[in-house]
């Protein structure tokens, strides 16, 4: 019983030690290692909660530069159809502007062969005339009978004549009675 009684304050003696020496760092290493923990999870949910706020951000910024690719490529589409529809226009316009111009030419050029062929006709129809008249006139009986003939009817005519000359010069360009062509 002496035994049991020395153990027993030998266990009362190490428990007094412990408690009053270990227990005291035991217990500050064990607070401070919660603490260490406690900071650790909290690091970790603030890393969390800026990791989904930075996601969220991420998600955000990414819709919106979605949509402003979708709103740049629909001005896009636009401006493209609107340059389209100019330059068709412009072209229409030239094309337009070409077919007056050839019109025009082709008018120019017709008055021009006319003038042309009114010319030519006069001195043909002057070349022709004279040799009419010479190869007439070279008989006496049939020179006078012509000329007589020509007189007669430049009497008829000198009446209504008058008015028709008339008419013609308002109606027609002059006519060159030269043999040559008009340049």
């Amino acid at each position: 019983m002496a035994v049991l009684i020395s153990e027993i304050f030998a266990f009362l003696i190490i428990l007094f030690v412990l408690y009053r020496y270990v227990w005291p760092i035991l217990s500050r290493m064990a607070t401070k290692q919660q603490d260490a923990i406690s900071q650790q999870v909290d690091a970790s949910e603030q890393a969390q909660r800026d990791h989904e706020e930075a996601r969220r951000r991420f998600e955000s910024a990414l819709a919106e530069a979605r949509d402003e690719v979708a709103k740049i490529r629909d001005t896009a589409r636009g401006d493209a159809e609107r340059i389209r529809e100019e330059l068709r226009e412009q072209a229409d316009r030239e094309v337009e502007r070409i077919r007056q111009r050839g019109a025009e030419q082709l008018i120019a050029q017709r008055d021009q062969t006319v003038r042309q062929l009114q010319g030519e006709m006069g001195g043909l129809m002057m070349a022709l005339t004279e040799r009419i008249l010479v190869e007439s006139l070279s008989d006496d009986d049939r020179r006078v009978s012509t000329v007589d003939r020509f007189l007669d009817e430049l009497d008829q005519m000198s009446g209504s004549e008058t008015d028709r000359v008339d008419d013609r010069e308002s109606a027609d360009p002059p006519v060159s009675t030269t043999s040559g062509s008009q340049a």
